[in-house]
């Protein structure tokens, strides 16, 4: 039995724990970035361009800065030659060699704006309303300049240069695969299957906005940033490193409780770096919240890919080859990660579940004037699963297939198995999770359940989506020699305390996935004592060791195993402390269920004796063991992990109106082992919910002359609510992954991921009769019905 699975078996692993987070959110205890307020403190607002495309003739902050309780007005001048600008940490190599282009991303614009939102100065105010009303009066004089918004009309050479340093527009154009072999295998092939999609912009909308605060003390010449954000020591490493040029001991991030992220508070943003720098040149605190409407504008955007794929095919519909080539908007300018999401994180997936023998990938980016895309929940991982399940049930109407048999004939069915785009899948159970969603969904009894719905005018489809995605986003080397500018390890202190409790401090970030409580089942169980027992410290450079934070579905997967690393060393020197007290050699001391025992005797202590021992060590061998019981591990993974999984949608569709109702939906997935199937559960829902509201709902939309932004509050983009959703069916199927000491995949993203092509299939599928082909995300009633207005067309 490997040692994940013996992990599996611990008490509290399995275990449906309360949140122990929970009380203070639904207490009203917790304290956000907003809630914070410093002595000394003063308020910003940020002027933003309302101009897509505009050269900057001159900014005039006169009046500005006599109105009441304003202490300054700081422009792109101010900065020039002082604070570098952003810098974008993954570089992607062109085919033809040379390095992305990588234009200068400046805090405050410098010369011309790029896109509707982009800053143009910060007003600092003794109050917010006063900030706002200098803000109004800041004036601002405008050369309005054509812009390119649509990454269709970027690709086609339309539209002016957003940067001198890419007169095409044109970031990197980048492929993985054999093009050669690809097309030999094409021409010979019995039948090719093809589609042309998009996959539709989102603004990400947690429901905290972004906050931030900065601080300086003169007295030790030190920074704080309060700042919502999911990786505190990355902000602090970029911020210092490449932007300030400050030591970076003499900054300290603060995360505190953050109101979800989604990938959205990943990133180095503008703000906070405005903020951190003028605390010092006006020597107080600084805080600025965004409003919602600043939110839509400004927040990193995700997705907006617009691709054509074909799937090569033998006669029994076996696949051959894939071959793709997408247009990936990056927006105005390089986010912190942007350049990895339609490359390393998108097309190394296109494997999915199948063995696909030859595939091909080719990807160009474009710049267009309008807010910068970077990772949204499942970051590539969803644009490469929405494209291939489209593709695959695409290939069995084609072929006159169910979407469930086409999909088994091609499934992966033995491990570990190398995909032709690079990654290598340890362990999986493809078969089992499909055979599983199949009886949850009881797709047998599809066919009387969609003569119900004819008989009330209404047409019934049901779609498939297999999905499988790389969490953890490592190893560091092989990351690194992608084009990753920063390792991505995490690391894990555990302190226990004289009388055996624990504290945990962790370079993850917790912003709703309840590390809390799952780290302390992680402790609890290996160290055999009370959850309660155990407390979490996160989201603070000055408190808890440097780490890469919380994205790609990695806490569990990596920082978990960090703190099994650091665990080890605890129980190590742990058992030389027991062995001491029972007066037994080293070797022959056993520890479990919180006790150490010496083989083959009666001999026990407790895990709380020895802890205690060791921070009092009378009679203690002072010249082999030092005090104290406190150790650190980093932890750096030998591969990604893959969670998989099956999801399958029913859907009713009114052709009178266009309206489209989920009925059903099941959704079985592989995270490995589970630490607590409640929280899992309800990662999960979430996950459905977003990756529902993409397909049926939710899309960022920008005029295509102007840039402005059509969709750029919650009357013109919409979210989903409780009633436009199912009740989940859920259930997983677990092959432990083999390469980290707790058998975990990563939960986080999955429903996301999985979720908009079995929705977007089952709407298909329902308005095959009616001659629709093909349909982009979302499928709004005005969408659907036009569609079949013109399939009806001669």
């Amino acid at each position: 039995m490997g040692a994940n699975e013996n992990f599996a078996k611990l008490p509290h692993i399995g275990e449906a724990v309360r949140r122990k987070e929970d009380y203070r959110f639904l207490t009203g205890s917790g304290q956000y970035t907003d809630d914070v307020n410093l002595p000394n403190q003063r308020c910003a607002v940020f002027v933003r361009s309302p101009h897509a495309h505009a050269a900057i003739r001159g900014i005039d902050i006169s009046r500005a800065e006599s109105m009441p309780g304003v202490v300054k007005v700081f422009t792109g001048q101010d900065l020039a030659g002082k604070v570098n600008g952003l810098p974008c940490g993954w570089l992607i190599t062109s085919t033809d060699g040379t390095p992305m282009k990588e234009p200068p991303h400046p805090v405050l614009a410098q010369g011309k704006v790029r896109y509707v939102g982009d800053h143009v100065a910060m007003v600092v105010a003794d109050t917010v309303q006063n900030a706002r009303n200098a803000a109004e009066a800041v004036e601002v004089d405008y050369d309005v300049l054509p812009a390119v918004v649509d990454v269709r009309d970027a690709a086609a050479g339309q539209g002016p240069a957003l940067h001198d340093l890419s007169p095409d527009n044109r970031c990197y154009k980048w492929a993985i695969g054999d093009k050669a072999q690809v097309d030999a295998v094409f021409a010979k092939a019995a039948h090719v299957s093809k589609i042309d999609l998009r996959n539709n912009r989102l603004i990400p909308n947690a429901i905290e906005p972004r906050s931030a605060i900065g601080s300086y003390n003169r007295a030790n010449d030190e920074y704080t940033l309060y700042v919502a954000n999911q990786n505190p020591h990355v902000e602090r490493l970029l911020m210092t490193a490449f932007v300030l040029g400050l030591p970076e001991h003499k900054v300290r991030v603060i995360a505190p409780d953050v109101g979800g992220g989604f990938g959205s508070k990943i990133f180095l943003y503008a703000e906070d770096v405005a903020l951190t720098w003028a605390a010092r040149q006006l020597n107080c605190a600084i805080k600025w919240t965004a409003e919602r409407s600043e939110s839509f504008l400004s927040d990193a955007h995700g997705r907006d890919h617009v691709t054509h794929a074909e799937m090569a095919m033998d006669s029994q519909g076996k696949f051959l080859a894939l071959r793709v080539h997408t247009d990936a908007n990056l927006g105005a300018y390089l986010s912190t990660f942007s350049t990895a999401v339609p490359t390393i994180l998108y097309a190394t997936l296109l494997a999915g579940q199948y063995t696909t023998p030859q595939i091909y990938v080719e990807v160009d980016a474009w710049f267009t004037n309008t807010a910068p895309v970077d990772a949204y929940r499942g970051a590539g991982r969803p644009e490469a699963t929405y494209l291939l399940e489209r593709l695959v049930t695409r290939c069995a109407w084609d072929m006159g297939l169910p979407q469930d048999e086409i999909r088994e004939r091609n499934f992966i069915g033995s491990f570990p198995y190398q995909t032709p785009v690079a990654l290598q899948y340890d362990t999986g159970d493809y078969h089992g999770a499909l055979f599983k969603a199949n009886a949850l969904a009881d797709v047998k009894g599809f066919g009387q359940r969609r003569k119900a719905s004819e008989a009330k005018g209404l047409r019934r489809g049901i779609g498939y989506s297999s999905y499988i995605e790389a969490c953890g986003i490592a190893p560091s080397n092989i990351a690194g020699a992608l084009g990753a500018r920063a390792g991505l390890f995490e690391c894990g202190e555990i302190r226990v305390h004289p009388t055996g409790s624990v504290t945990v401090f962790t370079g993850s970030h917790s912003h709703g996935q309840g590390h809390e409580t799952t780290f302390a089942q992680v402790v609890a169980a290996r160290l055999g004592i009370p959850v309660e027992n155990v407390d979490v410290v996160h989201g603070d450079t000055g408190r808890v060791p440097f780490g890469m934070g919380t994205y790609g579905s990695r806490s569990i997967s990596v920082g978990g195993a960090a703190i099994m690393k650091a665990l080890d060393k605890i129980e190590t020197k742990a058992k030389k402390i027991a062995a001491h007290l029972m007066e037994s050699g080293e070797g022959d001391v056993e520890f479990s269920n919180g006790e150490f025992r010496v083989k083959g005797t009666d001999k026990k202590v407790t895990f709380g004796q020895v802890a205690l021992t060791a921070y009092v060590p009378h009679n203690y061998p002072l010249d082999k063991l030092e005090p104290g019981l406190n150790e650190t591990a980093f932890y750096d993974p030998t591969n990604f992990t893959f969670p998989a999984g099956t999801y399958i949608c029913e859907v009713e569709v009114d052709p009178a109106t266009g309206q489209t109702r989920i009925d059903r939906f099941t959704a079985v997935d592989d995270f490995g082992t589970i630490i607590n199937p409640m929280i899992v559960e309800g990662q999960v829902h979430g996950g459905l919910v977003q990756g529902i509201g993409q397909a049926l709902l939710e899309n960022c939309v920008y005029d295509r002359e102007s840039g402005q932004l059509l969709t750029g509050s919650f009357m013109d983009y919409a979210m989903p609510r409780a009633d436009d959703l199912p009740k989940f069916t859920l259930d997983t199927v677990c092959t432990p992954c083999t390469h980290n000491p707790l058998g975990t995949k990563g939960c986080g993203e999955a429903g996301a991921i999985g979720s908009p092509p079995a929705v977007i299939n089952a709407v298909l599928d329902a308005l095959q009769d009616l001659g629709v082909r093909d349909l982009d995300m979302p499928a709004s009633p005005a969408r659907v019905w036009e569609a079949i207005q013109a399939a009806r067309q001669p």
